[in-house]
């Protein structure tokens, strides 16, 4: 069967031709076997003609916006289809599958758009004869650096199958990490959205109906009264104004947080937030002890190790001291000194840390470092809605007690004043 297509060769220019094949994936191999990398292959007999754009043409360039707008509406790779990604791999190697043939039965078992693309991309170029750890790191928002360091590891080692159990568990304990933090912080969001919603409600529509009401009675009202009654004035005259600084300081505020400098300082003030904040440090100190001895005992160069970990703790100030660490190693002192300079960990975690590095278990010694912090996170969330509602309690306490005092104080006045009359 004849086959034209469209492909690029290595300079990126768009080439035509036909190829005789049996199905469209021999054609396709074909055609690479030329050099070419195939954008499209349509069955079509000696007859048929494929219009091509030029290069820079309208056709081409909606063709573009096409193929970008449907790539940004594909669904984006979870952690979840990461873990299964890493399980299924763990369990082809270990069977002795070879690598092409797993990464093809992937590519059509998975049911993740995105995931499939780029793994007929990784397929495609091991058939080129790049290593896997290469067609990974093509995809940086799919496979992070950290998976693709131990992977390289794993192909120079002869040990991809324990890199991929590795990754794996090491996947799934952050999983965990995170739907921990999520469940524990989302009665006190609720509770904050709820006081939000409601504060708009009662100043825009229940207070000024009040208003009207004791503005007939020429009397002075209590300072709670007048507190209420300026604050809703406040809503109804400037809520537009209120709705553009509320959105506006929204986007001011991703922006800024987008920058470096910006990025640095919010990042440091969510580890200073009470309760909260000592949270969110003990589970970052997890995730990097964690993913530091699957790294090293995975076999990575403990300076490379260091700055792979210091982008898997997604936060600016403590990849900062991070790096510090790395900076202290290249100049000569021993990781337990650098970790000590850094104040990051308790005295009890740098004895574990002095004792791995002497003993030459450091590996070990920092996966317990991480089931330490992650029982210290683990009972803190626990125990996190028992901490924050007596706080939620008392806001919405005086919240009610406020409204009352502004609301019934004046009208216990005027039905005094009326029945003395």
């Amino acid at each position: 069967m004849k086959f034209t297509y469209q492909a690029r060769d290595k300079q990126g220019q768009l080439k035509r031709g036909s190829v005789e094949a049996n199905d469209t994936r021999a054609a396709a191999q074909a055609i690479m076997a030329q050099g070419l990398t195939p954008v499209q292959v349509n069955a079509g007999g000696a007859g048929a003609k494929t219009k091509t754009p030029r290069p820079g043409s309208a056709k081409e360039t909606n063709n573009n916006w096409v193929s970008i707008l449907r790539e940004q509406l594909e669904p984006n790779v979870d952690l979840d289809q990461l873990i299964i990604f890493c399980r299924q791999m763990y369990s082809l190697t270990n069977a002795g599958i070879p690598i092409l043939r797993a990464i093809d039965g992937l590519a059509d078992s998975t049911q993740n758009k995105r995931m499939q693309k780029a793994l007929k991309d990784v397929y495609s170029q091991l058939e080129r004869g790049r290593t896997l750890s290469a067609g990974l790191a093509q995809h940086k928002k799919i496979f992070p650096k950290l998976v693709v360091a131990i992977v390289h590891v794993g192909e120079n080692t002869g040990q991809l199958e324990e890199s991929f159990e590795q990754l794996a568990l090491y996947l799934e304990n952050e999983q965990d990490t995170r739907k921990r933090i999520k469940a524990a912080t989302r009665y006190p969001s609720f509770v904050l959205i709820a006081l939000a919603i409601a504060m708009f409600v009662l100043n825009i529509f229940v207070i000024p109906t009040f208003a009207d009401m004791f503005s007939r009675f020429n009397v002075e009202l209590p300072w709670a009264t007048r507190a209420l009654l300026g604050t809703s004035d406040f809503f109804v005259n400037y809520w537009p104004l209120m709705l553009i600084a509320i959105v506006g300081g929204f986007f001011g505020l991703r922006y800024y947080v987008s920058q470096p400098s910006g990025r640095l300082i919010w990042d440091s003030l969510k580890l200073k937030v009470p309760v909260i904040g000592s949270i969110l440090e003990r589970s970052m100190l997890a995730r990097f002890s964690r993913s530091f001895s699957v790294m090293l005992g995975a076999g990575v160069p403990l300076t490379q190790a260091l700055s792979l970990v210091a982008e898997a703790v997604d936060n600016a100030w403590m990849e900062k001291k991070i790096l510090d660490i790395r900076r202290s190693i290249e100049r000569g002192d021993n990781l337990s000194r650098a970790a000590r300079y850094s104040k990051l960990f308790t005295p009890l975690v740098m004895q574990m840390i002095v004792v791995g590095e002497e003993t030459g278990r450091i590996d070990t010694l920092l996966r317990e470092v991480a089931e330490y912090y992650e029982r210290e996170t683990d009972y803190d969330l626990k125990t996190l809605t028992a901490r924050i509602e007596p706080a939620m309690i008392a806001v919405v306490a005086v919240m009610v007690l406020i409204l009352a005092l502004g609301i019934f104080t004046p009208m216990w006045d005027m039905m005094s004043a009326y029945q003395g009359g």
